[in-house]
């Protein structure tokens, strides 16, 4: 078997790789009856030469892989007919943008398999990024607290930025004194929390958190979305209940929002789910909230700031809050600014992508390289052959345009 590692072409670019050059090498050593090459890229966080390093195989062609791994969608002209192909396909949730996409991997007999879909037999994800969304989301909107109010300048992310750089700089700096909240309790709030646990960050409870009006250092609290909405008939929150009839609950956000001075968004929301702050919640003069760290980037979701999605490059833009539009970041101080980058963890591209790699390497490496059944692989297959699998079935109609 020969497997290939593409060179992204996804505009914006994305820097991320499904292996380090070490775990390239490791594969490679443990496995020598198959063989794993890299294409060529000069976007990529690992560069050419530290893969031939480590003894890597670096080729311009993939024709004769028989798999092929990226991380974002690839290029509908760069797939290739026939092979078996691993990335985020943003396809399973009929996105319309990517409707092509899907059309090109039934037209071209492709198998693909989509990096989010690696489900255990619980359905739990083993293969993500949201950890470190969470930790580039709080470090990019610090980053717009402090160029907003001409505070401090926080680094840009470069191709070599790292964790220990992201927190050695917040270390370095004088903190706002200001509250944070943080919505969501799961892995993208979770490594949130931990950056501002790394800098001492005073985490307080529910109750000192809404009845504190100032602080004397960077604060934070959280609270996941039993907290967070209520029953319209003032029934007691169930999540299967809410999972169920999520139409039956309203937002309870605005308690929280109005001792807020910089939100982080890092729930899991849905469409049925509570609008968390309307835009006539954005309005209001008892909201304090002038920034907002939107890493789940749910364009017109639950935030109805996030009205576009941001890049690496532009991290920030205001929303206006009475034309309800977005406008040049910092440009007026009745604005709210709005951190909206919808691919965080490509901030931290060399740590990200070797803890990617990590998981893949167990979940899905090592049982192709075996030649393993896998039914974590199997469950994210999407096409097989040209093929809708039984799986995702309900893709038919949207396949076909209909």
């Amino acid at each position: 078997m020969k497997i290939g590692l593409i060179k992204e072409t996804k505009t914006p670019v994305d820097n991320r790789v499904a292996l380090s050059p070490k775990q390239v090498a490791e594969l490679n050593r443990k496995y020598p009856q198959h063989e794993i090459v890299v294409q060529a890229s000069d976007i990529r966080a690992f560069s050419d030469e530290e893969y031939r390093q480590e003894g890597v195989k670096v080729v311009d062609k993939v024709e004769d892989c028989d798999i092929l791994f990226g991380i974002k969608e690839a290029k509908i002209d760069s797939l290739i007919p026939d092979k078996q192909y691993f990335f985020f396909g943003h396809i399973a949730k009929m996105q319309a943008y990517n409707r092509p996409l899907l059309q090109a991997f039934i037209k071209k007999r492709i198998t693909f398999c989509d990096y989010e879909y690696l489900v255990d037999d619980n359905n739990i994800r083993v293969c993500a990024f949201g950890w470190w969304a969470g930790v580039v989301g709080v470090y990019y909107t610090l980053r717009g607290y402090g160029l907003k109010h001409n505070l401090y300048d926080l680094p840009k992310p470069d191709l070599r930025f790292t964790l220990d750089k992201l927190l050695a700089a917040l270390k370095g700096i004088e903190l706002p004194k200001i509250k944070i909240f943080i919505t969501g309790a799961g892995r993208v709030s979770q490594g949130a929390r931990y950056v501002l646990d790394n800098i001492g960050a005073v985490k307080m409870t529910e109750d000192e958190y809404l009845s504190t009006d100032c602080v004397d250092k960077l604060s934070y609290s959280f609270a996941d979305v039993d907290r967070l909405v209520k029953r319209k008939d003032g029934g007691v929150f169930s999540w299967a209940d809410f999972t169920h009839n999520a139409k039956e609950y309203e937002s309870d956000f605005l308690r929280w929002a109005r001792q807020t001075d910089v939100l982080v968004c890092a729930h899991f929301w849905g469409p049925d789910a509570p609008v968390y702050l309307s835009e006539e919640d954005l309005r209001r003069d008892d909201l304090r909230i002038k920034m907002i760290g939107d890493v789940t980037c749910d364009i017109k979701g639950s935030i109805k700031s996030t009205v576009r999605p941001a890049t690496h490059d532009a991290p920030y833009f205001d929303y206006n809050p009475v034309t309800e539009q977005d406008e040049p970041a910092f440009s007026s101080d009745k604005n709210i600014t709005v951190m909206a980058v919808d691919t965080c963890p490509n901030a931290l591209a060399m740590d990200t992508s070797a803890y990617f790699g990590e998981m893949l390497t167990k979940h899905v490496f090592e049982p192709l390289l075996k030649g393993e059944k896998s039914e974590v692989i199997n469950r994210s297959m999407i096409v097989k052959d040209g093929n809708l699998t039984p799986w995702f079935e309900y893709l038919r109609d949207f396949a076909e345009g209909k």
